[in-house]
């Protein structure tokens, strides 16, 4: 390659992280939102929040354009293409986090429109930030090529689970007291579901970095760790 071809090619990978940082910090941004819309039963932030999602989809149609457009030009081998490929399955990743944010404003509206108001359970709110910062940290290892910061986000995907289950219980526990008000607490159940399923995301998002990074999956890498130890 020339150096000009080569200078090109760089762009499009540059193009390619540059979208899957953008998707991540617009997935954080509709997380806080549809969390601050909740906590307010703000229905009007709750309505901007589901109708934000639009742009990750966005997003998501230009990043598979430029890989495609980086496959039918360059054929990226070895390091380039372990790359492309995962940014394309971070995107995925990126882009199923926007929905369930979506899908706590959906759930905002809901509960606002119902009789009766019921304050948000306050181990949402520990869920919600957990999540959120997961989101940023993952990003933030991308961005810095940290494996070992990609890994930390990794492993603190038990401690949302932790307070997931602790959330279901609770909220378990007011239907029981509250029968009368079985339908609300159902949609902070759901809403806890879906921030466990945006760390889950995170994880996911967290072990392709790691890939990008070393080239091997991370569950295998830390099996090969402990067998050495």
């Amino acid at each position: 390659m020339n150096q000009h071809i080569l200078s090109t090619y760089d762009d499009e990978l540059k193009e390619v992280r540059s979208v899957v940082v953008r998707m991540g910090s617009l997935a954080a941004e509709q997380l806080a939102d549809s969390m601050r819309a909740l906590r307010e039963l703000d229905t009007e932030l709750a309505e901007l929040t589901r109708v934000a999602d639009k742009k990750l989809d966005a997003l998501e149609v230009i990043a598979e354009n430029t890989v495609v457009g980086v496959f039918a030009r360059r054929a990226p081998v070895a390091d380039d293409l372990r790359e492309v490929v995962s940014a394309l399955k971070m995107t995925t990743m990126i882009e199923r986090i926007g929905d369930y944010a979506k899908n706590i404003a959906r759930r905002t509206l809901e509960i606002a429109d119902g009789k009766g108001v019921i304050l948000m359970p306050q181990l949402l709110e520990q869920m919600s930030a957990e999540a959120h910062e997961m989101i940023q940290d993952v990003m933030d290892a991308y961005v810095k090529r940290s494996a070992d910061d990609a890994v930390a986000v990794w492993e603190r995907d038990d401690h949302l689970d932790n307070l997931y289950d602790s959330t279901y219980r609770q909220i378990l526990a007011r239907m029981m007291e509250n029968p009368d008000q079985i339908a609300v607490w159902s949609h902070y159940l759901m809403i806890a579901k879906n921030l466990e399923r945006i760390g889950d995301q995170a994880t996911n998002v967290a072990e392709q970095v790691f890939y990008t990074i070393n080239g091997e999956f991370l569950e295998d890498a830390r099996q090969r760790r402990n067998a050495g130890d």
